[in-house]
Formats: structure tokens, C-alpha cells, sequence
């Protein structure tokens, strides 16, 4: 048997639906278009306005609906509410007791009305004034105060004109719907304060993470934005894999919830490196620890050079050969000029250091110098010549072993944390920046087909982003045509997926990235 639309029970069916529909809908704007669509069926009502309270104690206009006057506004409706917001306190600091709203926030009840231009106590003039621009006749109201689990008023649920199920002429809100849309505003304001303190703990979690990627970068100053444009090139490179249409990625997609879970990986992907020494991270030369060491070595070279010196002049004072003298001399500080000038050369780390550069810093080496206790050392220390002889870069393979492990860092930081079902694939997909298609990557070496794509877009991010950085401090900034070539040749090498590469380049990932964010004369292609 069908139930008519006016009946209660039709309405606390409809009541106990909408109560549902409210608990389960995410989006804010569609929540509270909601609460003011339910109240209105509820009661049958040809209008219906949601004002929230804020932080200036003063009520703003969220949803504003008229039936009759096809008029709807803010929700999901792309025409802005421009009415003022409305002040819960006059300006000598007493109580607005004078409007509707307002006296149901402060009084925190519910204020029903049958005839606006017959009831006193009220200022309606807003109202006349609406009514007569607009040959509206606003009459019968109810404003109910939205109460949150803390039994704090938030706002008003506010509904206009009531209307007759059958002859749609205007009729008072009973208490019967009062009562309904009274319920319907407590499990209303519920759902409000769950979705902002949702929403206020996405904030904090997403400023959280982004702090620790920010902390991260201000560590050290020769990779000061890594974390902060790692995320850029993943996604963008992400949303090229998401819209091909061919290949082994035609069947990659993602939705809002896969985007947000790997823009959190990307920010959090060196976590890590918050356990790994500064002066590992900062070594900005092969002898830098506290200081460059090269200045050291500088300084043993001039008191070499001093020692020449003395040699030449006694020996002169002695009678020998002058001649000679002088070119032995002239010899000894044109062969130091050049020790010094090229140990300054590869001390930089800016270039890959030959077999015979590196025979002949261990040759150097054991040259020897008199230090101020007068005992013989060598130029160079054992710790210096391993150092200088690193073939490439600044890092000795200890040291590179202390910069690799801060994955295995970042996984057990991840690992610790625990992130919610939507973010459960976080610490892979951030773990994985460093794992290589062909299996020789870090920490787990895993191959291809145990990466997630997401991984293996992460990987190429991250190495992209190393080559064209402009802040590291032993390299010159790469231009893209040459980052692209390495990057080319480590998909044909088994380092990066040659798919994803593919559609890296296809999609002109690289040229946007550019374009925003490098040198002019990095921009080649």
C-alpha cells in the first residue's frame, strides 16, 4: 500500500534515508546541499538556507535554495552566495537578538514562525525588502539550530514557506516537522563536524608530511627543493601514464584516492635522509668533512714550496752550481703548481676520474713535507688519497653506503606509521624510488614485475630530477637534451622502465617540467 508523501511514516522513512545518505557522502559542498534538499522534502518547504557559523562569530550564507524563484546558490552551484555575513552581536557588543537566525544561534533553539509580516520582536526588513525586488511573499519560517556532538551551536538550518501537499498554498511549519527537522539537523550538524574534523586532519596530516619533506631539504643546501619537486614530475608523469591509450600502460588509471596516495609517497619518499649525518649529505667536494681539506693540502704544498726555497738559498750560499740551482728550483715549484692545481681539479667530483689520474694522486701522495715539529709527513693522508681517488662524485663507497641506506631508513619510518586503508601502498611506492627494472637497484633488488608502476614512475622522477637539479654543488646544471639521453640509456639498460620512459617522453613530461622550473639555458629541446 503506498504511503502518502505527507504521512509521518512516509517522513521518518524519508528522515531515516537522508540520515543515511549523510553519514556517506564525502564531498562538503554535496553534504550540505543534503541537510537543506532532505529538510526541504521533509516539510515540503519551497526554500531552505544553511548558515555556518565562523571563527568572527558571525553566520554565513552556505546554501541558499527558492524553488519557486529558481534560485540556488553556493553547494555545487557555480553561482557564489554574495548576501552579507550576518553579525551574532551589535556593534556595542550586546546580543543581535533582532534577526531570526541569530537568536536561534545565541538562544540555541528553534524559532518557528507563522506569518512574517505579522509577527513582532523580529526585524524582517531584509526580508520586505528581498520580497519586494523580487514579488516573493516570504511567511511562514523555521530556523533550528545545528548542534554538534560537543552540543555547540554551528549553525542554522533555516527553511521558508511550508507548502499545502495539495493546493501549494503557503501553511505554517507544524510541530510535528519541527520535531523531524529538528532530528534531521542534529544528525545534520554531526555529519558537518565529522566532515571538517576529517577534513582538518587531512590538512594537518598533509602539512605534516609536507614538513618533514621541507625539513628534509632545508638540511642540506645542495638538495634544497628535491622533496619539493619530486612530487611535481611523479605526478605529471603519473597523469601521462594515466591518459595513454596504448601499450602495457593503456590499463593504468587512477582515480582522486590513487592520486592523493602517490602525491604522499612522493613527498615522503627521503624520510629518510632525516637519520643520515650532515656532513655526508653536504659533502660538496672528495676532501670536504668540517672543512674542504683541500686547504690542507694548499697549505703542505706552500710550506713545500718554502722548503724549495731554503734548499736553493743554501745551496747558493754554499758555492754550488747556480744555474743549476735555479732550474732544480724552477722545476720543484712548477711540478707543485701542477700537484695543486690538479688535486684542486679533482677534488670537485664533477667528473668520472681515470685509472691514471688516480695512479698518480697515489703517486703524489707520498711526496713529503716537514711539519712544524719538524717530523716528516706526507702530503697526503690515507684517508685524503681515498678520497681524492673516488672516481666519481664526492663520496667514498662508506659514505655512499650511509646516503643508499636512507631508504631502508624511509621504509622503516613508513613501516611504523599506520596509514589508513587509502594510503596503504604509501611506504611501497615510496620505497621502491631507488629498486631498478633489471633487478640491481636498492634495498630489495627487485625486478620489474615485482614494482608497482607507481614505484617504477617514482624511480624515473626521482632520477630525472637529480640530473637537471641546478643545486648540486659538483655538477654544472644538465641540459634536458642531455638528461634525456642518460635517462634513454638507462631504459635501454635495465635501470628505468622503458614503457614509462616512453610515454615520459611521448608526453612531453620533460619540456613542461622544464619550462616551469629550470634555467632558460637548461631548455633545449
Amino acid at each position: 500500500m503506498h504511503t502518502p508523501s505527507h504521512s509521518l511514516p512516509y517522513k521518518i522513512n524519508q528522515l531515516n534515508k537522508i540520515g543515511i545518505a549523510l553519514s556517506a557522502e564525502k564531498d562538503f559542498s554535496s553534504l550540505l546541499e543534503q541537510i537543506v534538499l532532505g529538510a526541504k522534502e521533509i516539510t515540503q518547504a519551497d526554500g531552505g538556507t544553511i548558515y555556518l557559523l565562523n571563527s568572527d562569530k558571525k553566520l554565513d550564507m552556505a546554501v541558499v535554495q527558492t524553488d519557486s524563484l529558481n534560485l540556488h546558490l553556493g553547494g555545487n552551484t557555480d553561482r557564489p552566495i554574495t548576501f552579507k555575513a550576518i553579525n551574532l552581536y551589535n556593534e556595542d557588543g550586546s546580543e543581535n537578538l533582532n534577526m531570526v537566525v541569530t537568536r536561534t544561534v545565541l538562544e540555541e533553539k528553534s524559532i518557528n514562525i507563522v506569518d512574517a509580516y505579522a509577527e513582532d520582536g523580529y526585524d524582517f526588513s531584509g526580508t520586505y525588502e528581498f520580497d519586494k525586488s523580487t514579488g516573493y511573499h516570504s511567511q511562514s519560517f523555521l530556523a533550528v539550530p545545528l548542534k554538534n556532538h560537543e552540543n555547540d551551536v554551528i549553525g542554522v538550518l533555516q527553511l521558508i514557506n511550508a507548502l499545502d501537499t495539495d493546493s501549494k498554498t503557503i501553511i505554517p511549519f507544524s510541530q510535528e516537522e519541527q520535531e523531524l527537522v529538528e532530528s534531521l539537523a542534529s544528525q545534520a550538524a554531526v555529519a558537518i563536524s565529522n566532515k571538517k574534523l576529517i577534513d582538518g586532519l587531512n590538512e594537518l596530516f598533509n602539512s605534516l608530511v609536507q614538513l618533514i619533506a621541507t625539513a628534509i631539504d632545508e638540511k642540506s643546501p645542495y638538495t634544497s627543493s628535491h622533496c619539493k619537486r619530486l612530487p611535481i614530475i611523479t605526478m605529471s608523469l603519473a597523469e601521462a601514464a594515466h591518459a595513454t591509450d596504448k601499450g602495457e600502460l593503456k590499463s593504468f588509471l587512477m582515480n582522486s584516492a590513487d592520486r592523493y596516495e602517490l602525491e604522499v609517497a612522493a613527498w615522503l619518499h627521503d624520510c629518510g635522509k632525516l637519520t643520515t649525518p650532515e656532513y655526508v649529505m653536504d659533502k660538496s667536494t672528495k676532501l670536504e668533512k668540517i672543512f674542504d681539506r683541500i686547504e690542507l693540502v694548499d697549505m703542505r704544498l706552500e710550506v713545500m714550496k718554502r722548503e724549495a726555497e731554503i734548499k736553493k738559498l743554501t745551496s747558493l750560499a754554499d758555492g754550488e752550481n747556480k744555474e743549476k740551482t735555479l732550474k732544480e728550483f724552477e722545476d720543484k715549484i712548477n711540478l707543485l703548481n701542477e700537484i695543486g692545481h690538479f688535486l684542486s681539479r679533482h677534488n670537485v667530483g664533477g667528473e668520472f676520474m681515470h685509472e691514471d689520474d688516480i695512479n698518480q694522486v697515489k703517486k703524489w701522495a707520498s711526496l713529503e713535507w716537514t711539519d712544524k715539529d719538524g717530523s716528516i709527513q706526507p702530503l697526503l693522508t690515507h684517508d685524503e688519497t681515498i678520497n681524492l681517488c673516488i672516481e666519481k662524485g664526492t663520496l667514498t663507497a662508506e659514505e655512499r653506503s650511509i646516503i643508499n641506506n636512507h631508504i631502508v631508513a624511509s621504509i622503516k619510518m613508513m613501516d611504523t606509521l599506520p596509514f589508513p586503508k587509502h594510503l596503504k601502498n604509501v611506504p611501497e611506492y615510496a620505497g621502491g624510488h631507488h629498486e631498478r627494472v633489471d633487478g640491481k637497484g636498492y634495498p630489495k633488488g627487485l625486478v620489474k614485475e615485482e614494482m608497482s608502476v607507481q614505484a617504477r614512475i617514482m624511480a624515473i622522477a626521482d632520477v630525472f630530477e637529480a640530473l637537471t637539479a641546478r643545486d648540486r654543488p659538483y655538477k654544472e646544471p644538465m641540459k634536458l637534451s642531455q638528461a634525456v639521453a642518460i635517462l634513454k640509456k638507462m631504459s635501454e639498460t635495465g635501470h628505468i622502465d622503458p614503457a614509462l620512459f616512453e610515454v615520459f617522453i611521448e608526453h612531453s613530461v620533460h619540456v613542461k617540467y622544464g619550462e616551469e622550473y629550470l634555467l632558460p639555458e637548461q631548455n633545449d629541446l
